[in-house]
């Protein structure tokens, strides 16, 4: 019983060093991998040697899978190139097994000792990050010894021996039990190198080993394609692709098994190097056979999985694709998107409600009212994205982009729900009882107004580049703002003593129409505060220590 435990607990290291590894590099490389992979595909042959080259960092074809679906979702990639990749990227996680096949034990001990030193003394910089790479190559090195060790103790026992001379082969029971494991550990890697251990202990035949490694492979599909089901449809497509790939290569290998064994595995060597080898034989005869087959492929699965109208929030796309919290910051952009899109919401609002003051449209003002339902939707959707986000996996950059978001989308929110007030009092006030403001005021609040969609769209670009000097701009025209209002408030006046009818039938409408138009332009002035404050441009005042709400 104890060396069984052992057994598993060495299985269990090498998953979780598998997983340290691949969250730590692309914590450390994930804005660069994706750059990396957005240009470098010009062709199937570049993007397949692209997705080769980051699967043999990220150790992971599913984590590739899905950095790449969310680009085809986004309308970054095309399909055809995004299948290559998948198969290159089989191709990379296949040289990392034969790689982790060597005797690399004596770094071990090293790869923790380094990783530990960095990872706490420098827990939150690159350096830190890196050394969480290094533990967790140290990690799957010491597992393998540790599984190769556990399994040469538990071969010698007699019932083991006895149960290993009964088992016969069964190829797709092998199959499943391969692509089962892939799933529950998440990597096929991990499951590969175990299996090449468990061969050269002699714990499982060759030829079960072969069959496990085909499970795995298909079974590294299988992930890719669950991982995305809640994705939409254009982030399946190459998930998909790549599954029907490996399911075509195990058919095509499945009955080679045998004719392998027997004429290649001399020239192999030892049981390890034939497994790892034979993995990456498989993946390399899956991309030849299908590299040249990715454009009818990708017209196929458009065939079989059509686009449907895409999904609609706010009458604009949704781009807070789930398969991109894999990658936080590809998530990041997506909710910077959706933010962006929110704030396109809330002009259509503002611009409307003029055309409402104006012309006393009252189907208008419902229409513009509903869209108020839309922003909060979208703030609610945007919110909840991000709380999904592992903050952990952030850098200091992307964790204060988060921030910002989650104050930009607060901010757009709650401009909103003015301008469904302001619509209401127009409604009610104005409208319904036939009023109209004199000609002075409505020149005053046209003037207001004005100002307040170019701050709006001022503070759309502050938010987009975190520009300083526009930020700076924008509390600048928070001053003039707050002074033009109160001039404004104060001719009111002087117009209400001159007995002018109109003034004073909309006085209480005109004062508080004014008053909400400035506290929309502090909101949006807002947009201003994290932008100077992380550049260290907010001048100490008593603004930095008040809360959102007390600013306005």
């Amino acid at each position: 019983m104890k060396h069984l435990l052992n057994l598993l607990a060495a299985i269990a290291l090498l998953v979780w060093g598998t997983q340290l590894v691949r969250t730590g590099i692309l914590r450390v490389f994930g804005a660069n991998l994706r750059h990396v992979l957005a240009h470098s595909i010009s062709n199937r042959y570049t993007a397949a040697l692209s997705g080769i080259g980051v699967t043999a960092l990220v150790q992971s074809s599913t984590a590739t899978a899905l950095i790449v679906s969310s680009f085809v979702a986004q309308g970054l990639v095309a399909l055809p190139l995004a299948l290559a990749v998948l198969l290159g990227a089989d191709i990379g996680t296949s040289l990392m097994a034969v790689v982790f096949s060597l005797d690399l034990s004596w770094l071990s001990p090293l790869f923790i000792f380094l990783g530990v030193v960095l990872f706490i003394s420098r827990q939150s910089s690159p350096a830190g990050r890196f050394g969480r790479v290094l533990i967790g190559l140290g990690l799957m090195l010491l597992a393998l010894r540790l599984v190769s060790e556990a399994t040469e103790v538990l071969t010698k026992a007699p019932a083991i021996q006895s149960l290993l001379a009964s088992l016969s082969s069964d190829l797709l029971l092998e199959i499943f039990v391969g692509a089962l494991l892939t799933v529950i550990s998440y990597s096929s890697l991990a499951i590969v190198l175990l299996t090449a251990t468990l061969a050269a202990s002699g714990v499982v035949p060759l030829d079960v080993a072969l069959g496990l490694v085909l499970g795995a492979n298909l079974g590294s599909g299988i992930l890719a394609v669950l991982t995305t089901a809640r994705s939409p449809v254009e982030a399946r497509h190459a998930p998909l692709g790549n599954l029907m790939f490996k399911l075509v290569g195990v058919l095509i290998a499945a009955p080679m098994i045998g004719l392998w064994l027997k004429f290649v595995r001399p020239y192999l060597g030892d049981a390890t190097t034939v497994v790892v080898l034979s993995h990456l034989g498989f993946n390399a005869m899956v991309a030849v056979l299908f590299i040249g087959l990715t454009q009818p492929v990708a017209a196929l699965l458009m065939r079989w999985l059509p686009k449907p109208v895409k999904k609609q929030v706010a009458g604009r796309p949704h781009h807070l694709d789930p398969s991109a919290l894999a990658t936080p910051s590809l998530a990041i952009s997506c909710a910077a998107r959706e933010a962006l899109h929110q704030a396109d919401l809330v002009e259509t609002m503002l611009v409307g409600m003029l055309t409402v003051i104006k012309n006393n449209d009252l189907r208008l003002a419902e229409e513009l009212r509903r869209l108020d339902d839309s922003v909060d939707e979208l703030y609610s959707a945007i919110k909840y994205y991000l709380t999904k986000i592992s903050r952990e996996a952030l850098t200091e950059d992307e964790s204060r982009r988060w921030t910002d978001i989650i104050s930009f989308t607060i901010n757009m929110e709650q401009v909103a729900d003015i301008i469904e007030r302001i619509l209401l009092d127009i409604e009610d006030k104005k409208i319904r009882k036939g009023r109209s403001f004199s000609e002075a005021g409505m020149a005053e609040i046209c003037e207001l107004h004005a100002r307040l969609s170019d701050n709006l769209r001022l503070g759309m670009s502050v938010f987009l580049n975190a520009n300083v000097r526009d930020a700076q701009k924008l509390l600048e025209e928070k001053m003039r703002f707050g002074e033009l209002e109160r001039a404004y408030a104060a001719s009111h006046l002087v117009r209400l003593t001159g007995n002018t009818v109109q003034s004073i039938e909309t006085s209480s409408l005109h004062i508080d129409l004014i008053s909400d138009l400035k506290r929309i332009n502090s909101h949006i002035c807002s947009i201003a505060y994290p932008i100077l404050d992380s550049a260290g441009a907010l001048a100490p005042s008593r603004l930095r220590q008040m809360p959102l709400a007390e600013r306005h």
